[in-house]
């Protein structure tokens, strides 16, 4: 069965399913010319199969890893290796490096590494690091702006302000980049990015660049989904913003004192990746956890935060297993004692372990 990825590349499953994907192949030494080449050792007991590295790619200028942990790419700090991780020199090295894929390569891009879980047994597949490659951002008439893909919310918040724009101050509360933003319509103190949307880029398997407008998506509270089927395989690049002036020139102080209530509220200093879980309908999902009595929980080295209840934070190395355990206890805990179900705004890509004695 095929694995779904969303349109940030992030295999769909939810905590505590088997999302392994069979990629067996042969593990020679492939050929690339062009591209600096890095090559991990891999500890057994963290990868379920071998990568096959029998690719030939021709002309890369970015940095091609193998066997390349993937927990120092996420806010957990937690996750095995990917067979091949990809950091692209720029746009044009990045379509040069789709078109030369296999058409069936999983695929999972990575901007920050929030809200998102990497599993023990890493992923089968190639990873595409956005972070500081496609991070342009621009100016673009009176009050548009255009942010690459791997251009962090945060930034864009204090960049839309120092343009005396005001309306992109909750992008401050989003910890990821604008590509991550963008597929799953993050927001922050009320207002969702896609509120924001004039146009998006994205690129597809074969390297080819599509402009797209919001009609073309379905989008929802942390959703969003491309009506038409060919979209399901495109990845978003940049978008265009749009703003009002900031009269006052008060989005700066605004911004200040939203980052004072953040730290306030949220273990900021702590290995998270953010909040956990979307607020079920009337309700905050902290209040939630907190009224179930969850609120420091351990399982292995995975806590629910004392400061607050919708973050899960790696408190003692924990194993992404222990994570995605501590995700379904309250998820189970929540359905059976209130008949809520507390969905994760948090993606969950790659395989799981094999069990001890179990040959992988």
């Amino acid at each position: 069965m095929e694995s779904q990825y969303d349109m940030y590349g992030h295999q769909q499953h939810e905590p505590g399913s088997n999302g392994t994907q069979a990629f067996a192949a042969p593990t020679r030494a492939g050929h690339f010319s062009g591209s600096t080449i890095m090559s991990a050792d891999v500890d057994p007991q963290t990868a379920s199969s071998p990568a096959n590295d029998d690719y030939n790619f021709d002309g890369l200028r970015g940095t091609l890893k193998l066997h390349e942990r993937l927990a120092r790419y996420t806010s957990w700090q937690v996750g095995g290796p990917a067979d091949r991780l990809y950091r692209p020199a720029d746009l044009a090295d990045l379509s040069n490096f789709l078109r030369q894929l296999p058409k069936d390569e999983p695929l999972l891009w990575v901007g920050l590494g929030s809200n998102l879980l990497i599993r023990d047994g890493g992923f089968r597949g190639t990873v595409i690091v956005t972070k500081g490659v496609l991070n342009e951002f621009e100016r673009d008439g009176e009050l548009e702006i255009v942010a690459g893909a791997g251009f962090s919310c945060a930034q864009l918040a204090r960049r839309v302000a120092a343009c005396n724009m005001t309306g992109g101050e909750f992008f401050c509360g989003i910890p990821g980049t604008v590509g991550g933003a963008l597929a799953m319509n993050a927001g922050a103190y009320g207002v969702e990015t896609w509120e924001r949307v004039l146009q998006v880029r994205t690129i597809d398997r074969q390297g080819e660049l599509h402009t797209r407008t919001p009609e073309e998506y379905a989008i929802g509270y942390r959703s969003v989904a491309g009506l038409d089927e060919s979209q399901q395989h495109e990845w978003f690049i940049s978008a265009r913003l749009q703003f009002e002036t900031d009269p006052d020139g008060g989005a700066d102080k605004r911004i200040t004192e939203l980052l004072r209530r953040r730290a306030d509220a949220q273990p900021l200093g702590e290995r998270s990746c953010g909040s956990v879980f979307r607020n079920p309908p009337g309700r905050h999902a902290w209040q939630v956890v907190d009224s179930l009595g969850l609120r420091g929980t351990k399982i292995g080295g995975a806590q629910i935060s004392e400061k607050h209840s919708n973050f899960i934070i790696n408190a003692a190395e924990a194993r992404a297993a222990d994570i995605e355990a501590m995700i379904s206890h309250i998820r189970n805990t929540a359905a059976m004692k209130l008949a809520i179900d507390l969905i994760p705004e948090v993606r969950v890509a790659g395989d799981e372990l094999p069990a001890k004695g179990v040959d992988a």
